[in-house]
C-alpha cells in the first residue's frame, strides 16, 4: 500500500480531537487507516466497490460506497470535524466538499495541477487544477487557509500537486 500523503499527515493533528472525518474518494483507504489509527472516527467513501470492501470490517472505519459524481449528492446535511480529500478532483462538488465542515474542521485537499500531463495520468484538464484553484475554492465556502503549496514534487512519483489545508471559523 502507497504511504499517506506527507501534506495529510503534516495537517492531520489541527483536525479536532474526536471528531468524525470523511476520507472523501478513499481509495484503498490509506489515509482511512492512518486516520482510524489517530483516534478519529472514520468515515470512508469510494464508488469503487473493491476499495471499499476492503475497509469493510477495519475498527473505527465505516466504509461507504457512493456515487459521488451524480446528480444527487449523497452527503447532503452531513458534518464533519475534518475532510481529507487526495487524489480526486471532481469540480461541481468543490462548493458541496466545503459545505461538510463543522465550525473548526478542518478541510485537508491535495490532487494534481495543470502541467501535470507532462509526467502521466491525470492528464485531462477535467481533472487538474488550475493554479491557485484550491486557494480560490476554499475561500469562496467560507474556509480560512491555514497552509496552501502547489508546484512539483518527486514523491511518491514526479508530479505537478496543489494543496490546501483550511479550517471553518
Amino acid at each position: 500500500m502507497i504511504a499517506p500523503s506527507p501534506w495529510v499527515v503534516r495537517h492531520l493533528p489541527l483536525v479536532p480531537a474526536g471528531g468524525q472525518v470523511l476520507d472523501l474518494a478513499c481509495g484503498n483507504g490509506r489515509h482511512a487507516r492512518l486516520l482510524a489509527t489517530a483516534g478519529y472516527a472514520v468515515v470512508a467513501v469510494d464508488r469503487d466497490f473493491a476499495a471499499i470492501s476492503g475497509l469493510q470490517g477495519v475498527p473505527g472505519i465505516t466504509a461507504l460506497q457512493l456515487d459521488l459524481e451524480g446528480s444527487d449528492w449523497p452527503l447532503a446535511g452531513q458534518r464533519f470535524a475534518g475532510v481529507v480529500v487526495t487524489n480526486y478532483l471532481w469540480r461541481p462538488r468543490l462548493a458541496d466538499v466545503c459545505a461538510l465542515l463543522d465550525s473548526g474542521g478542518i478541510l485537508i485537499y491535495e490532487t494534481f495541477m495543470v502541467g501535470n500531463e507532462a509526467y502521466g495520468k491525470p492528464s485531462s484538464p477535467d481533472f487538474l487544477l488550475c493554479p491557485g484553484e484550491l486557494r480560490a475554492v476554499a475561500k469562496a465556502g467560507g474556509l480560512r487557509e491555514i497552509a496552501f503549496a502547489e508546484g512539483y514534487t518527486d514523491s511518491p512519483k514526479p508530479a505537478l500537486r496543489q494543496a490546501i489545508c483550511a479550517v471553518r471559523e
